[in-house]
């Protein structure tokens, strides 16, 4: 299904790098890079022209063919990989930053994906997840219609034992619409692994 929508489209996403991941990057010095779900691979080439040695991974192999044409375009390099997440296994405590952002699967497949992603994080790394909240459904806008595939801040930070949260909540984000500006309800969770 997703390598259909990726192919109907010349981008499904916007180019331009999520606007959460820039605030909660902006002080971070460049490292390794971990995008999970990376789609088009839009805020993994933006983390590279900042740079990042970043791989990202997605299961739609087309989306991975328009993020090497981005990337190649903009003379980046990225290191992209084609996998299910749930059966990716990233490489433990590599990586200074890992990122998870709208990924929404069923409860017990995210804590297994959540789980990996923490375990990948280096001492004193960073973990970002980005996601549409649970309570986007009644009162947001967009994203999954199915809650048993969103979560709260409370779910996440649940998934990240051993880590140090560092921010934890709601953040609204609007929406351009041919109807006008609609209100999006979106979880964020930051959170490092405590150094060595």
């Amino acid at each position: 299904m997703w390598n259909q929508r990726y192919a109907q489209a010349e981008l499904v996403w916007s180019a331009e790098p999520n606007r959460f991941l820039v605030e909660e990057t902006a002080d971070l010095p460049p490292g390794r890079a971990l995008d999970l779900g990376a789609g088009e691979g839009r805020n993994a080439i933006w983390l590279a022209e900042r740079g990042w040695d970043v791989t990202a991974v997605d299961f739609s192999d087309v989306a991975m063919d328009k993020a090497r044409t981005i990337a190649a375009r903009r003379s980046v390099a990225v290191d992209l990989e084609v996998a299910d997440l749930v059966e990716y296994r990233p490489q433990e405590s590599a990586f200074d930053l890992v990122m998870l952002l709208y990924i929404h699967l069923p409860i017990a497949e995210r804590r297994q994906v959540f789980s990996r992603a923490a375990g990948a994080t280096a001492p004193g790394g960073t973990i970002l997840v980005i996601g549409h909240d649970s309570d986007n459904i009644e009162h947001g806008y967009g994203g999954p219609q199915d809650p048993s595939v969103l979560y709260s801040a409370a779910d996440v930070t649940s998934d990240f034992a051993g880590l140090d949260v560092v921010k934890a909540g709601q953040r609204i984000r609007e929406i351009q619409t041919d109807s006008g500006i609609k209100r999006a309800i979106d979880v964020i969770v930051r959170a490092t692994r405590p150094a060595a």
